[in-house]
């Protein structure tokens, strides 16, 4: 596909994570980018917006929500987009077991009428679904590739599972150019605080601060291949540059605990993960996945994609960030 100023994107999520790494690559390309976002949010910018404050002049928003097909129908029919990349979803797995019916009825339906409203008013649109490695769960082979089959624990795994096979119906059924990305955890300074990436190291910045003298984890040795947001979202673009649509395992092959990575935060400070964190049998997941650790072969071959930030670099940033917002200059522990 050529790039160009003509090349019109629309995101759903941008407010989020990686809809805010995915708008400024965009951006960076000449593309012209719309966002789904709720309405709340576009009367509580500074709050709701606040991913996307800096380059909020140079989108154009759209509100919507995706739990409505007149109201998705009517966005995709304004936007007209050539390329589009859903991402939202609630998307916290301990959410999903808090309020099944709430995370099946948005993730589904919202798939399901976006896919339908682009088919109906710009078939030849490319289309980005963004799977989850949550969808492996009890995975019965590590590492997990693109034949690895699905095992979902959570009510949010099985919703984008449905959500896959959503996507790849379209693609078989009406030759839609749809593509899936299989992410596994890509973490990032701009992750939600209720994720545990974010709730370590924001939880070192508050007991730096002295607001705080503890962090309250649940299991310290769930594994997971954790990788860089920013680095993920360049992976969405290079699938819908492809002259065929297909589906992506995303990943480091690296994988690494969450008692690894409270003690590298912490440690980047100086301090003894040992001392803070404190297990809270009630965070535990009533069904624990395997581990989760991605094969990434294809997207390095087919995309020539990669991920150049390590694990140790990408706690390192997530700290000193969420040390900065605080008003806090640390200089980091030597080795660390």
């Amino acid at each position: 596909m050529m790039i160009g100023m003509s090349q019109r994107a629309l995101i759903t999520g941008i407010t989020g994570q990686d809809g805010s790494y995915l708008a400024e690559l965009l951006l960076s390309k000449g593309y012209e980018v719309h966002g789904v976002v709720r309405r709340v949010a576009l009367e509580d910018p500074e709050h709701r917006l606040s991913r996307i404050h800096h380059i909020y002049s140079r989108l154009k928003l759209h509100a919507a929500s995706l739990e409505s097909y007149a109201s998705i129908h009517q966005v995709v029919a304004g936007a007209r987009p050539d390329e589009c990349y859903h991402l939202a979803a609630q998307s916290f797995v301990s959410y999903s077991f808090d309020d099944e019916f709430s995370t099946l009825n948005a993730n589904i339906n919202g798939t399901h009428f976006l896919l339908a409203a682009l088919k109906n008013l710009t078939p030849a649109c490319r289309f980005y679904f963004a799977g989850s490695s949550e969808m492996f769960g009890k995975a019965e082979e590590v590492p997990q590739n693109e034949r690895t089959r699905f095992h979902p624990r959570s009510t949010y795994g099985i919703s984008k599972v449905a959500g896959f096979e959503l996507t790849r119906n379209y693609r078989e059924a009406y030759k839609m150019h749809a593509s899936s990305g299989i992410l596994f955890n890509h973490e990032s300074p701009r992750r939600g605080y209720e994720f545990v990436s974010r709730k370590i190291t924001a939880g070192v910045a508050r007991i730096l601060k002295g607001e705080s003298r503890e962090v309250r984890l649940g299991n310290l040795d769930a594994k997971r291949d954790w990788g860089h947001a920013r680095e993920y979202v360049a992976a969405m673009w290079l699938m819908l540059q492809q002259p065929e649509p297909d589906d992506y395992v995303v990943a480091t092959g690296e994988t690494h605990t969450v008692r690894e990575f409270a003690e590298l935060a912490f440690g980047c400070v100086g301090l003894d993960y040992r001392d803070y964190v404190v297990t809270d049998p009630d965070l535990f997941r009533p069904a624990e996945v395997n581990i989760l650790l991605g094969d990434a072969a294809k997207a390095r071959r087919v995309l020539g994609w990669s991920n150049r930030i390590g694990f140790r670099d990408l706690v390192r940033e997530m700290v000193e960030s969420d040390c900065r917002s605080r008003g806090l200059e640390v200089r980091l522990a030597a080795g660390v």
